[in-house]
C-alpha cells in the first residue's frame, strides 16, 4: 500500500522556522518525485517546491526562493521541507505529492500527474 506521511506543522511567529517532512512507503523512492503544495480555505492550490529523487533537482515558486529549502533522504525515503523567514502568507494546509519519473517537468507546481497524495499538515504563521 502507498502511503505518504506528513507531519511537523504547527504554529509558529513569523518570523520564525519550520520544518515539515513527508514519509514515504509502498513504492520505489528513488524513481519519484515528490512535490510540497499548500492549500488555504477558499484559494487555488499552491505548488510549493518539487524534488526528484533520482538526480536532486529541485525547483521552488517565486514566493518562497531563498526561504524554503526541499531535501530528500532516499536511506529513509522522506522528503523535508525547511522553511524559514515565515510569513503570516505561508499559512495553510501543507501535502506532499509523489509523480513517478525521472524528470520534473515544467508544469510541475500545478498538482498534474501526481500518483499519490498525502493528508497534509497544517502550518500557521502567527503576525
Amino acid at each position: 500500500e502507498v502511503q505518504l506521511v506528513e507531519s511537523g506543522g504547527g504554529l509558529v511567529q513569523a518570523g520564525g522556522s519550520l520544518r515539515i517532512s513527508c514519509v514515504a512507503s509502498g513504492f520505489t523512492f528513488d524513481d519519484w518525485a515528490i512535490g510540497w503544495f499548500r492549500r488555504v480555505p477558499g484559494k487555488e492550490r499552491e505548488g510549493v517546491s518539487c524534488i526528484s529523487n533520482s538526480d536532486g533537482n529541485t525547483y521552488y515558486r517565486d514566493s518562497v526562493k531563498g526561504r524554503f529549502t526541499i531535501s530528500s533522504d532516499n536511506a529513509k525515503n522522506t522528503v523535508y521541507l525547511q522553511m524559514n523567514s515565515l510569513k503570516p502568507e505561508d499559512t495553510a494546509v501543507y501535502y506532499c505529492a509523489a509523480r513517478p519519473g525521472l524528470r520534473i517537468p515544467s508544469t510541475w507546481s500545478l498538482g498534474w500527474d501526481y500518483d499519490y497524495w498525502g493528508e497534509g499538515t497544517q502550518v500557521t504563521v502567527s503576525s
